[in-house]
């Protein structure tokens, strides 16, 4: 022990100082390392489950993503469908509501003229033909055609819209319009431009019935010019109840040897 302790005397202070101290952070090294150890097997064990969730997570998303947009395509797509079915029905609705205003089927109000007629309160002349101081179905037909040729758009007699199959025939003392039978005095009521009563007085074949009838026969013609007219619709029906073909007319056939014409 003596040697021992002399021994150790002889070593300088210095050198024991840091042979304590590298054993000391001797220690602390292997004191580290063993917790590392288990510290770097958790992190490496949880990171890939991690890793492969955060990946599928992602991918859903990539997934949703495309279907928004798939999704808004067929939306935009489906818009402009829409669009041009709205389209293409207003334009439909439009020429259908052209065609119930041409065969008469809607009432109309606008500008227009009234004309008036009565049968003459002059007598007769001797040798005269009573039918000629009468209004007729004749007098009827010429005013509603100079009133389409100078701009009419809609025309009513006494009430009855005249249309494109309208027939205006005498029936006795009165007068057949469509289905209706009517008597004077004979009110014509026509819609169109402002200037059509201009046009009608300016028309050859207007002078020409004015001065006949009222002037030969004493047929009362009267007008007016009110602000706004009334065009009842048509009231009778539009079905197409029996028709038949009418041949073309076409140069004659002539009978051959031993033949005939059917």
């Amino acid at each position: 022990m003596t040697l021992l302790a002399a021994r150790l005397r002889a070593i300088p202070s210095w050198q024991i100082t840091l042979g304590i101290a590298l054993l000391v952070l001797g220690f602390l090294i292997a004191a580290q390392l063993a917790a590392e150890g288990p510290r770097i097997r958790y992190t490496t064990q949880e990171r890939s489950p991690l890793v492969e969730t955060a990946l599928g997570l992602q991918s859903a998303q990539d997934t949703l993503k495309s279907r928004i947009v798939a999704l808004r395509t067929a939306l935009q797509e489906i818009e402009h469908q829409g669009a041009g079915s709205a389209a293409v029905v207003s334009g439909l609705n439009g020429r259908l509501e052209e065609a119930r205003i041409a065969a008469g089927l809607i009432a109309l109000t606008g500008t227009g003229i009234v004309l008036r007629f009565e049968d003459s309160t002059e007598p007769i002349a001797p040798g005269g033909n009573e039918s000629d101081y009468l209004v007729g179905a004749s007098d009827l037909r010429t005013v509603v055609a100079l009133l389409w040729q100078t701009g009419a758009e809609a025309i009513a007699i006494n009430g009855e819209r005249v249309t494109g199959t309208t027939a205006i025939i005498d029936i006795g003392g009165s007068m057949l319009v469509n289905a209706a039978y009517i008597a004077g005095p004979y009110q014509v009521t026509a819609l169109g431009p402002k200037d059509l009563f201009t046009r009608l007085s300016a028309a050859p074949g207007w002078e020409e019935f004015v001065r006949t009838r009222r002037g030969a026969f004493g047929i009362g013609v009267a007008w007016a010019e009110p602000e706004s007219v009334d065009v009842p619709a048509y009231a009778g029906s539009v079905n197409l109840r029996a028709s038949r073909a009418v041949p073309s007319p076409g140069p004659s056939a002539s009978a051959g040897p031993g033949g005939s014409v059917p």
